[in-house]
């Protein structure tokens, strides 16, 4: 991973576009290819961003017209949608092998809910079908990738309590899924035992449905004949 805290400029041109004007923040540059920019007051949301894949390049000075002290970086995507970053003054600028990750280990509850429910899809209505459990993304694993009646792709996260960051976790989920013609158009379902007032408010805002799910009725239909205990 490559970090940078630097004055810059940033903009987004692709479907739509943003402007960030300059000032100091954060830029991280992932091993996976991704960049994403960075303010002191917006907790782990990073104000615009690139995922991968996409490639950054490195404009000269003289190319784009801008100051000998400022650098360009333009990142990427297949869509030939533009990051553009305009560096000035770099604070710090290093490179940290972070090594392989885990991954998240969720507790007993959340993994046994997720199980269950990949046994017992009807919970989200009348044919869904089961696609695969932890389907991998470049941000991280989908806990449940279903089916539903008419053939369309649900992305299900699973949690014991649905906040607002479980929200935003499957909107990332979404965003990448839908850039794969074979699965698009792909919808989201948020699942878990409480849903905070908040998460649904913003997920229903977003198109996403929340399942309140009843943790012990699903363990009274857990098929136990094989089991020792």
């Amino acid at each position: 991973m490559r970090v940078v805290i630097a004055d810059c400029q940033v903009d987004y041109v692709g479907r739509l576009t943003a402007h960030l004007p300059m000032a100091r923040r954060l830029i991280l540059v992932k091993a996976d290819g991704s960049v994403s920019i960075h303010a002191d007051d917006r907790a782990y949301k990073p104000l615009n961003w690139m995922s991968p894949p996409c490639w950054l390049e490195t404009v000269p000075a003289e190319a784009e017209q801008i100051p000998d002290d400022h650098q360009l970086w333009i990142v990427r995507n297949k869509a030939d949608e533009q990051l553009r970053i305009l560096i000035g003054t770099i604070e710090h600028d290093s490179d940290h092998d972070l090594g392989v990750d885990p991954g998240l280990v969720k507790d007993g509850v959340e993994a046994h809910l997720q199980e269950l429910l990949a046994e017992h899809t009807e919970t989200f209505g009348a044919g869904f079908t089961l696609v695969r459990r932890e389907y991998m993304t470049a941000i991280g694993p989908v806990d449940l990738l279903l089916r539903d009646g008419d053939g369309g792709t649900v992305a299900v996260e699973v949690k014991r309590r649905a906040e607002i960051d479980g929200v935003e976790q499957l909107t990332r989920y979404l965003e990448l899924l839908n850039r794969d013609p074979l699965l698009a158009p792909v919808a989201g379902i948020l699942a878990a035992q409480q849903v905070k007032p908040q998460a649904r408010t913003l997920a229903e805002d977003r198109g996403i449905r929340c399942v309140a799910v009843d943790y012990d009725a699903l363990r009274g239909t857990e098929n136990t004949d094989y089991k020792l205990f």
